[in-house]
């Protein structure tokens, strides 16, 4: 059974990433796929703070989500203010020189990784308390997104990504708007990091790369972005297809670039047969109707 807890503490973890990313990428339209170096350090405060100053961890899991609030804004800031590709840029930058600055601080462990992280919840109360504690973060993560999404800010989202021009003539602030979604996605990131390092008990910098990043990019997308429900099933099916592979008693020599060409293979395989995802975005792929419709009316004004 605690093969069976580990797979949906990760599956939780992975909706809670994969959601935060759509609010980022699909919601907003902002173009970065760093968003692991943000679950890393939400992970990494979180441990240090629980494991040095004996902080509780609900506190310090709180603690690792203001850190990665706070770094994104960092990032996002000045490279917004020049412009929107500069921000992919500038989080892949950061991403990088943030893990190799990780691998030599052995304060935080090193490249060996950091250890002995205090757990929570297990010792007193088993890995069945994590498993619900997870789910049920995972289901308010998707719940407030939804909530914000479908509100007045999520329509002043949807303005600022479709026209950013009309939207700034009307008197509003893109800048700080960008910033504070992108901000918010990093936020929820860093709390599931802070999830994840109370379960494992173990930070490694190397969890944390562009693999990790292919892979959150790869649920999204095959779920469907910009939808309540499609980082969801694609944080499962992406989830749940390593652990297939895995049966195939393959060396990790093979396995690891399996998993990568995998993810890389989904998302060029969506992008090219079905952009859309599992599940579409109903503003979005509404296209071939409306020209139906419109053809339709045409042949209906010329007779």
């Amino acid at each position: 059974m605690d093969y069976v807890f580990t797979i949906l503490i990760l599956i939780g973890l992975f909706v809670i990433l994969a959601s935060s990313f759509d609010l980022v990428i699909g919601h907003c339209g902002l173009i970065s796929i760093a968003h692991p170096i943000f679950y890393a350090i939400g992970a990494y405060i979180s441990a240090m703070l629980s494991k040095q100053s004996g902080m509780p961890i609900p506190l310090s899991i709180l603690c690792g989500g203001v850190g990665a609030l706070l770094a994104s804004a960092l990032v996002a800031v000045p490279a917004l203010r020049v412009s929107g590709d500069y921000l992919l840029i500038a989080s892949i930058g950061f991403q990088l020189g943030l893990i190799e600055l990780a691998k030599h601080f052995h304060e935080i462990g090193g490249a060996g990784g950091l250890t002995n992280i205090p757990s929570f919840l297990i010792k007193d109360f088993g890995r069945e308390s994590y498993v619900v504690l997870v789910l049920v973060l995972a289901v308010a993560t998707v719940l407030f997104i939804r909530w914000l999404t479908q509100g007045p800010y999520g329509r002043m989202m949807t303005a600022m990504r479709d026209d950013e021009l009309a939207f700034s003539m009307l008197g509003r602030n893109a800048i700080w708007v960008k910033v504070a979604v992108f901000a918010i996605g990093s936020g929820i990131a860093g709390i599931a990091g802070g999830l994840y390092a109370h379960y494992f008990r173990f930070l490694e910098p190397d969890q944390f790369g562009l693999l990790q990043s292919s892979a959150v990019l790869t649920m999204v997308v095959v779920g469907g972005m910009r939808t309540t429900m499609g980082p969801v099933i694609g944080a499962i099916v992406l989830q749940l297809m390593p652990q297939i592979i895995t049966f195939f008693n393959l060396p990790p020599s093979i396995l690891g670039p399996l998993q990568g060409l995998l993810f890389t293979g989904l998302v060029l395989f969506f992008m090219f047969v079905r952009p859309q995802g599992l599940l579409p975005a109903a503003d979005l792929w509404v296209g071939r109707n409306r020209d139906g419709d419109a053809g339709h009316s045409r042949k209906e004004a010329r007779s």
